[in-house]
């Protein structure tokens, strides 16, 4: 339109009307003479608006899902470069070397079950906050460890944290008796509740009564809401003994955890869970069977031998 006054006075005109028609509006409450309109509008423009909608929010969601992933992606790669000074801080001499290869281990089993997680030392065992079996690691709030945090190593489930102080924390170990975790059975997929016993076995009460389990199966971990106390998929150990079902409705199995509680060096605070269930995946290769020697004899005839059909005489 070309500026001229007829279409400037058109503007005012316009600008006029709308005036009055808001203030009609808003005197006018619930009953306002222009809510016909308004809702003729929104027939008219809501469904552009839903397609508009549609098409956007997808665009939102894929540039969200671009930081988080970003996000995440500089919080393990903050968290390599923490493990990686650990690593440099133990040293290449032969008394280190063991840890070396404890830490090397335990960062493989992160890498499998995609866990984001903080090494540490163990510094002290003992029941410092009145647990039986309890480590310290020196690691603390300072670096992002809370309480329920799972801990894990390189052979597997090793505790929870328990008690978190700025620069250390106390973890119970998975042996603990007033330890507990939700496990899952390799393949099969029963579930059950794992109990330590100190030095013994895990105590393991399977929810099916009547679940076929035999001596060798695996175990790990189930996972917890929000991933705290645990994440899924940490290996929890092997079935050494099966408890005759008796028709009960659970059924108690005996299970050797992979860690060994009484040699812990090395660990790992799980800070980030894995975006998805690892299942079995983090668990180790089985052992190929040792196949069993067959010894054959061959009987060699003696000289001196009768033959068939003769009898040999006395001299």
């Amino acid at each position: 339109m070309r500026d001229t006054r007829e279409s400037r006075l058109l503007l005012v005109l316009l600008i006029a009307v709308a005036f009055a028609l808001i203030t009609v509006d808003i005197r006018g409450g619930e009953d306002s003479p222009v809510d016909g309109a308004r809702q003729g509008a929104a027939a008219v423009f809501g469904p552009i608006e839903d397609s508009v909608s549609t098409a956007v929010n997808p665009v939102g969601n894929a540039v969200s899902a671009v930081r988080d992933s970003g996000e995440r992606h500089d919080r393990l790669a903050l968290l390599e470069k923490e493990n990686t000074a650990l690593k440099a801080r133990l040293g290449t001499d032969d008394r280190n070397s063991s840890r070396l290869k404890q830490l090397d281990k335990m960062l493989k089993t992160a890498g499998e079950g995609q866990y984001g997680i903080k090494g540490a030392e163990v510094i002290a065992i003992g029941a410092a906050q009145g647990f039986s079996w309890t480590i310290t690691v020196d690691v603390g709030a300072n670096d992002g460890i809370q309480r329920d945090m799972t801990v894990l190593n390189g052979d597997g489930l090793v505790g929870r944290v328990t008690t978190v102080g700025p620069n250390t924390a106390t973890v119970l170990l998975a042996n603990d008796p007033d330890f507990t975790v939700g496990t899952r059975m390799e393949a099969t997929d029963e579930l059950g509740f794992a109990s330590g016993q100190g030095d013994r076995p895990l105590r393991v009460e399977l929810l099916n009564g009547k679940a076929d389990v035999k001596k060798g199966d695996r175990l790990v971990t189930f996972g917890s809401q929000a991933d705290k106390p645990f994440v899924p998929g940490v290996p929890v150990g092997v079935v050494s003994r099966v408890d005759p079902s008796g028709g009960d409705l659970t059924r108690t199995l005996y299970v050797t955890p992979y860690v060994s509680f009484t040699k812990l060096d090395i660990v790992g605070v799980v800070v980030q869970a894995p975006k998805k269930d690892p299942r079995d995946t983090v668990l180790p290769a089985k052992p190929k069977p040792t196949p069993t020697p067959t010894v054959t004899v061959t009987v060699t005839p003696s000289a001196n031998a009768p033959v068939d059909g003769e009898i040999q005489q006395e001299q």
